[in-house]
């Protein structure tokens, strides 16, 4: 998939990952829009790039239509590129001092970093199933955002894991589907990464967090995210792939 030109929408875009990608893909000749529940963040990274800000929520459908039909609309080629980075990480356990979890404190973390992915992945595909072929047959790209924390979350991590773990599970069925359409699915499962999460720890804190990445010996940066998700829309035959970006680093229980 060709980037110059195409439209695409970055949801969760406003900080982090999603920023990072918004700017990579815009450098690359993409018009962006940025879709994030922080309207005015989301308005300042597109005022940097020459993009567009949409409030999202993503576990809102009319909100989430609204930002795939504003990025529709960008190109005559419709939309082409999709990304999803919006998560929240709400740290749970399963019985905690006072006993059980509240249920909602799983459902919350479930809803929007699952069926929020869910419902961006099936609007963004549905307006990219109507799109004209490219050569290779190509007619959009999806990708997701999962953790390392689907293959191995830490103690306090019950619901992230499940909702991470639930976005790996779905890439290789949706990518299988979606296959005789022309629209690629591809998910990123990213290590411990400098976030606006990670930025408000200690820089000694930081600092421990990274060495535990067997090299390099640091927290991964914003924009090696952005570089894979640059090669899987360049690269026709990345599809249905789950791809650990995360230096090698398996997290310990606590």
């Amino acid at each position: 998939m060709k980037t110059q030109g195409a439209a695409a929408v970055v949801f969760g875009g406003a900080s982090g990952l999603g920023a990072a990608t918004a700017r990579r893909l815009a450098g690359e000749g993409a018009q962006v829009v940025i879709a994030d529940l922080n309207a005015d963040l989301a308005s300042q990274v597109a005022d940097e790039i020459g993009g567009h800000a949409q409030a999202c929520d993503v576990t809102n459908s009319d909100s989430v239509q609204a930002a795939v039909d504003l990025a529709a609309g960008l190109s005559e080629g419709g939309l082409r590129i999709s990304v999803c980075c919006a998560g929240i990480p709400n740290p749970t356990k399963l019985v905690g001092r006072e006993g059980p979890t509240p249920l909602d404190a799983f459902a919350k973390v479930i809803t929007v970093n699952l069926l929020g992915t869910i419902n961006a992945l099936r609007l963004a595909a549905g307006a990219m199933v109507t799109n004209q072929p490219n050569e290779e047959g190509e007619r959009g790209v999806c990708v997701n955002t999962a953790s390392i924390a689907a293959y191995d979350g830490q103690i306090g991590q019950v619901a992230y894991a499940a909702s991470k773990g639930g976005i790996v599970g779905l890439t290789l069925p949706v990518a299988r589907e979606l296959a005789s359409k022309g629209v690629r699915v591809v998910t990123v499962a990213p290590g411990l990464f400098e976030t606006p999460m990670m930025a408000s720890l200690p820089e000694a804190a930081r600092e421990a967090l990274g060495s535990v990445t067997p090299f390099p010996c640091r927290l991964g940066r914003p924009h090696e995210y952005a570089d894979l998700v640059a090669h899987i829309v360049s690269n026709p035959f990345l599809n249905g792939e789950v791809i650990r970006l995360d230096g090698a680093v398996r997290l310990a229980p606590r």
